[in-house]
């Protein structure tokens, strides 16, 4: 069995996506828009170019989302998503990447444990907390 985040976006999952990947390191495995559905699939009105579903690896671990239907947004809330980095230089890179248009909500620094460690939503709307922990 494998557990993945699913995101919903209010409609900019594909500039979120190709931004993971260009500062993540991550690579975009599908891209679906609704007019890429099959003949006959409902299709919710003016949501042609947006993104039904979406997948993303980060060094081997996936992420998925779409679009969410008109009137179904909701700001996310009660979760964030993690990464768990090697070095803290690498973790304050993803960190100042994924902060930058962003909300920094706690700023990237040592802490009692960690190398370093940061939270912040990013510049669409995603919680995102990036973490160096200490050796074992």
């Amino acid at each position: 069995m494998q557990v993945n985040p699913y995101l919903f976006y209010d409609g900019n999952c594909e500039a979120a996506f190709k931004y993971y990947e260009k500062v993540l390191g991550a690579r975009i495995e599908a891209l679906m828009t609704w007019k890429d559905a099959p003949a006959g699939t409902p299709l919710p009105p003016g949501q042609e170019a947006k993104v039904m579903h979406a997948k993303l690896s980060i060094d081997g671990e996936v992420l998925m989302g779409g679009d969410a239907p008109p009137g179904h947004f909701h700001t996310p809330q009660g979760f964030a998503v993690s990464l768990l980095v090697e070095t803290p230089a690498d973790a304050e890179r993803r960190f100042k990447a994924l902060s930058e248009g962003g909300t920094v909500t706690m700023p990237f620094g040592a802490t009692f444990f960690s190398k370093g460690f940061g939270m912040c939503t990013d510049q669409f709307g995603i919680p995102w907390m990036v973490n160096c922990p200490l050796e074992d």
